[in-house]
């Protein structure tokens, strides 16, 4: 599969899009313009790893509209698999980009996930940053099955284009291909912690560590009880090292 003639990667059976950011916020907004249904996933090297043992998940995957590279190690792995990757794509920083593209482009967003509080925290930092960015409304991701309809009907009638969920890999991603044919927004993006990260209440790395590709290791130095997820790390790089010798 190509996408505006660029090859779709494959790493451990994931298809990852190298995508720059700029090529991936054009692309997805003209979906967005044509009001056709996608769905991103922005993969990093422990959802890949996810994907090897919840095929389940793997499946998702292999049936998402578009995966960009999140993640050191995501692009690391298409650079040794031989694809040209022109970046990393990280899903805070597309979350950024689309809103201050959409602030001059009549798109209205919504903000679905996290904590009670973080998202409106969020949009309240947002509307700062990008001054006329439109976020239609805003839920917690805090819900039983029960309320599921009720948070579907008031993300519809907000007249959002574009769904951010905040809800964690790999329940959101779950939850919004359950809902695909049910949700109104034409563009739907998985984004994990950004609410978080956004609206304060979880510290970024700084911009020397981003480019050094340590993010992670800073995470961990916050977030200690990461070092089981960390783990991943290495088995990814083991893998992808296996993979290649495969291919």
């Amino acid at each position: 599969m190509d996408i505006n003639n660029k090859p779709v990667m494959d790493i451990l059976g994931v298809p990852v899009t190298p995508f720059s950011m700029d090529e991936a916020v054009a692309w997805l907004m003209e979906r967005v313009a044509q009001d056709i249904t996608t769905q991103v996933v922005t993969a990093n090297a422990e959802i890949i790893m996810m994907a090897q043992e919840l095929p389940a998940y793997r499946a998702l995957l292999n049936r998402t509209d578009l995966i960009l590279a999140d993640g050191a190690g995501t692009v690391w792995a298409g650079r040794k698999l031989g694809y040209q990757v022109p970046e990393r794509v990280a899903g805070f920083d597309l979350f950024l980009h689309l809103m201050q593209y959409g602030a001059s482009h009549d798109t209205t967003f919504f903000l679905f996930g996290a904590a009670p509080g973080i998202a409106e925290a969020a949009r309240k930092k947002a509307e700062e940053l990008y001054p006329g960015v439109k976020i239609a409304g805003t839920r917690n991701g805090y819900f039983n099955k029960e309320d599921e309809p009720e948070i579907i009907r008031q993300i519809n009638d907000s007249g959002a284009d574009v769904l951010f969920a905040a809800l964690g890999a790999p329940k959101q991603e779950f939850w919004l291909q359950e809902h695909r044919n049910e949700l109104k927004p034409a563009l739907r993006v998985g984004l994990g912690g950004s609410f978080d990260v956004l609206a304060g209440k979880m510290e970024r790395a700084p911009k020397w560590m981003q480019e050094a590709s340590l993010e992670w290791l800073f995470r961990l130095y916050k977030q200690p009880s990461r070092l089981g997820r960390m783990m991943a790390l290495p088995k990814f790089v083991i893998k992808v090292m296996e993979y290649r010798h495969k291919s």
